[in-house]
């Protein structure tokens, strides 16, 4: 029984270290010029888990590359980008995982942040999967309005609303 249990504990350690945030691409708004976009490459650049950042001007979209095995903050992120004063209108990241159960509605936990699908059919995912972030101040108001009573927030933990 006990060598069962630890074989079922170094299987979930190689999952849950193989899980992890790798990449993320942010649409900000409210840039003029090119002096707005280098403030928020400077802001990103400044984040101690972020490894790397490449920005389109023309599109104002950064997309960010995270060291490996850190953990990344989501919310660190965005206050990244609106200390320089502008707002995300969009932010997806690329997650690693492992037979995980998509469906909307169904939450799950991973990298010690918890996560809500939205607006999701019933999948199983594996690998490199793109997510949509759609709560307050990571998409643009409006569309946050259209969501806001699909997704499920609370004042005693962090909920990250997400969608395919």
């Amino acid at each position: 029984m006990k060598k069962t249990i630890f074989i079922a504990l170094i299987m979930l350690t190689g999952f849950i270290s193989n899980a992890q945030i790798k990449s993320a691409s942010i649409q900000a708004s409210g840039l003029t010029c090119s002096m707005c976009s280098n403030s928020i490459y400077k802001s990103l650049k400044k984040v101690s888990f972020i490894e790397n950042v490449e920005s389109d001007v023309e599109k104002s979209i950064f997309t960010i590359k995270f060291k490996e095995n850190e953990t990344v903050d989501l919310d660190a992120v965005h206050k990244a980008v609106e200390k320089t004063g502008f707002s995300i209108s969009g932010f997806q990241f690329v997650m690693n995982v492992a037979n995980l159960e998509a469906k909307d509605g169904v939450n799950f936990e991973l990298e010690g942040k918890k996560f809500h699908f939205v607006d999701v059919k019933e999948n199983k995912l594996n690998g490199d999967v793109m997510f949509r972030l759609i709560n307050k101040n990571f998409v643009a108001p409006k569309e946050y309005k259209r969501l806001k009573t699909k997704l499920v927030e609370s004042n005693s933990e962090r909920i990250f609303n997400i969608t395919i």
